[in-house]
Protein backbone atom coordinates (compact mmCIF):
# COMPACT_ATOMS: atom_id res chain seq x y z
CA UNK A 1 0.00 0.00 0.00
CA UNK A 2 1.44 2.97 -1.28
CA UNK A 3 0.74 6.02 1.68
CA UNK A 4 1.64 9.90 0.49
CA UNK A 5 2.83 12.18 3.13
CA UNK A 6 1.66 15.76 2.18
CA UNK A 7 3.54 18.76 3.72
CA UNK A 8 1.15 18.77 6.53
CA UNK A 9 1.99 15.62 7.98
CA UNK A 10 -1.25 14.14 7.12
CA UNK A 11 -0.97 10.70 5.23
CA UNK A 12 -3.81 9.45 2.79
CA UNK A 13 -3.49 6.64 0.69
CA UNK A 14 -3.55 6.76 -2.93
CA UNK A 15 -6.70 5.67 -5.04
CA UNK A 16 -5.71 2.12 -6.19
CA UNK A 17 -4.84 1.35 -2.39
CA UNK A 18 -7.86 3.01 -1.32
CA UNK A 19 -10.34 0.67 -3.01
CA UNK A 20 -8.34 -2.53 -2.56
CA UNK A 21 -8.44 -1.64 1.80
CA UNK A 22 -12.10 -1.42 1.42
CA UNK A 23 -12.53 -4.67 -0.41
CA UNK A 24 -10.55 -6.31 2.42
CA UNK A 25 -12.72 -5.23 5.00
CA UNK A 26 -15.84 -6.42 3.31
CA UNK A 27 -14.24 -9.68 2.59
CA UNK A 28 -12.92 -10.48 6.55
CA UNK A 29 -15.64 -12.45 7.94
CA UNK A 30 -14.57 -14.27 10.42
CA UNK A 31 -14.48 -18.20 9.91
CA UNK A 32 -16.84 -20.08 12.51
CA UNK A 33 -14.67 -22.11 14.69
CA UNK A 34 -15.79 -24.71 17.48
CA UNK A 35 -19.28 -25.07 18.35
CA UNK A 36 -20.05 -22.41 15.60
CA UNK A 37 -18.86 -24.77 12.82
CA UNK A 38 -20.60 -27.80 13.98
CA UNK A 39 -24.45 -28.70 12.68
CA UNK A 40 -26.95 -28.31 15.23
CA UNK A 41 -27.22 -31.71 15.84
CA UNK A 42 -23.54 -32.20 16.85
CA UNK A 43 -23.89 -29.15 19.14
CA UNK A 44 -27.11 -30.99 21.05
CA UNK A 45 -25.55 -34.09 21.18
CA UNK A 46 -22.24 -32.68 22.98
CA UNK A 47 -24.60 -30.09 25.33
CA UNK A 48 -26.66 -32.97 26.52
CA UNK A 49 -23.75 -35.20 27.29
CA UNK A 50 -22.72 -32.15 29.33
CA UNK A 51 -25.76 -31.73 31.50
CA UNK A 52 -25.89 -35.74 32.19
CA UNK A 53 -22.53 -35.57 33.21
CA UNK A 54 -23.31 -32.81 35.51
CA UNK A 55 -26.54 -34.60 37.17
CA UNK A 56 -24.24 -37.68 37.51
CA UNK A 57 -21.49 -35.63 39.22
CA UNK A 58 -24.15 -33.88 41.61
CA UNK A 59 -23.22 -29.87 40.28
CA UNK A 60 -26.25 -29.66 37.85
CA UNK A 61 -28.65 -27.02 39.26
CA UNK A 62 -32.31 -27.95 39.66
CA UNK A 63 -34.85 -25.34 39.75
CA UNK A 64 -37.75 -25.72 42.56
CA UNK A 65 -41.38 -25.14 41.41
CA UNK A 66 -40.51 -21.60 43.38
CA UNK A 67 -36.97 -20.89 41.56
CA UNK A 68 -39.19 -21.25 38.05
CA UNK A 69 -42.19 -19.54 38.73
CA UNK A 70 -40.02 -16.24 39.50
CA UNK A 71 -37.87 -16.91 36.19
CA UNK A 72 -41.06 -17.10 34.39
CA UNK A 73 -42.03 -13.79 35.96
CA UNK A 74 -39.10 -12.01 34.82
CA UNK A 75 -39.00 -13.43 31.47
CA UNK A 76 -42.48 -11.98 31.26
CA UNK A 77 -41.44 -8.95 32.41
CA UNK A 78 -38.45 -8.71 29.98
CA UNK A 79 -40.61 -9.86 27.35
CA UNK A 80 -43.53 -7.04 27.88
CA UNK A 81 -40.37 -4.17 27.68
CA UNK A 82 -42.61 -1.94 29.99
CA UNK A 83 -44.66 -0.81 26.88
CA UNK A 84 -47.99 -1.63 28.52
CA UNK A 85 -48.65 -0.82 31.98
CA UNK A 86 -48.99 -4.04 34.38
CA UNK A 87 -52.41 -5.24 34.99
CA UNK A 88 -52.50 -7.27 38.48
CA UNK A 89 -54.75 -10.07 39.15
CA UNK A 90 -57.66 -8.18 41.05
CA UNK A 91 -57.69 -5.77 38.27
CA UNK A 92 -58.45 -8.31 36.00
CA UNK A 93 -61.04 -10.26 38.43
CA UNK A 94 -62.74 -6.96 38.62
CA UNK A 95 -63.34 -6.48 34.68
CA UNK A 96 -64.94 -10.00 33.90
Amino acid sequence: MDIINEGNGAAEQNGSDRAEGERGARARIPARRGFAAMDPQAQRAIAAKGGRAAHLKGTAHEFTSEEARVAGRKGGEASRGGRRPEVSNSELEQQA
